[in-house]
């Protein structure tokens, strides 16, 4: 172990996360990996190391602080780009049953070579708009927690994830700034979409200070049969 992961495994201890050998060396066979992968496709823009465990792995893992981990037994990560909450938690929390929707096929590949070189049992990766996944039979309404980092605004990130959740399931948002605004802007969409605003936390990236915000948001009820509406809408016209 480098000084690095000794480092990353000591950042996740102060949360009460204790990560085995195995656990440590997937998360480096999966920096490895994406590194790799990056200079083909365009998956991040942050590659230096150091970076990739804070900004992309400790970050991921964030969620895990405020959730408890341990009662989730299956995760939608929507718009997950390159694997990021998703790939993490499994990583940490093996047991749960991971789901990643993506609409970008090349990165769905991606994904599919990181879990297989990881190891990684249980996780279905499918190629698909949201809004077309979500009218699904098997994935609508069915989801303990549904997760979506820096993928668009509140009122928008509603409608792509909400139709994920399950009754009484949540789903968490993960923003940088203060999404004090785009929570105000969002509460029609809250209220068509059968949920409300549990809770949001705030807290700092270790060594480099940046803010970072979760949102969690409880579903109350069924998805409305009319959403989410067709690919496309939400973005163009928001619940607002």
């Amino acid at each position: 172990m480098d000084e690095i992961q000794l480092q990353f495994q000591q950042l996740l201890a102060e949360q009460g996360i204790t990560l085995t050998e195995l656990q440590l060396r997937q998360f480096e066979d999966y920096y490895q990996e994406l590194v790799s992968w990056n200079e083909k496709m365009n998956l991040t823009g942050i590659t230096e190391r150091q970076q990739v465990y804070i900004k992309h792995f400790y970050d991921s893992l964030s969620l895990s602080f405020y959730l408890n981990m341990d009662e989730v037994s299956n995760l939608a990560d929507i718009g997950s780009g390159a694997g990021f909450p998703g790939i993490p938690l499994k990583i940490c929390f093996p047991h749960i049953q991971l789901t990643i929707v993506d609409s970008l096929n090349k990165r769905i590949q991606f994904l599919q070579h990181v879990c297989d070189k990881l190891g990684l049992e249980q996780v279905q990766l499918l190629h698909s708009r949201a809004e077309d996944a979500a009218r699904l039979d098997h994935m609508r309404d069915r989801f303990d927690l549904v997760t979506a980092r820096a993928v668009a605004r509140m009122a928008v990130l509603n409608e792509f994830c909400l139709p994920f959740t399950k009754s009484n399931g949540v789903f968490a948002a993960m923003k940088g700034s203060d999404p004090s605004e785009e929570l105000h802007e969002a509460k029609r969409s809250l209220k068509e979409l059968n949920a409300k605003l549990r809770k949001t936390y705030s807290f700092s990236l270790p060594l480099e200070n940046s803010d970072r915000h979760i949102i969690v948001i409880e579903k109350s009820g069924a998805t409305p049969r009319k959403y989410p509406r067709k690919a496309g809408t939400p973005l163009k016209s928001p619940l607002v």
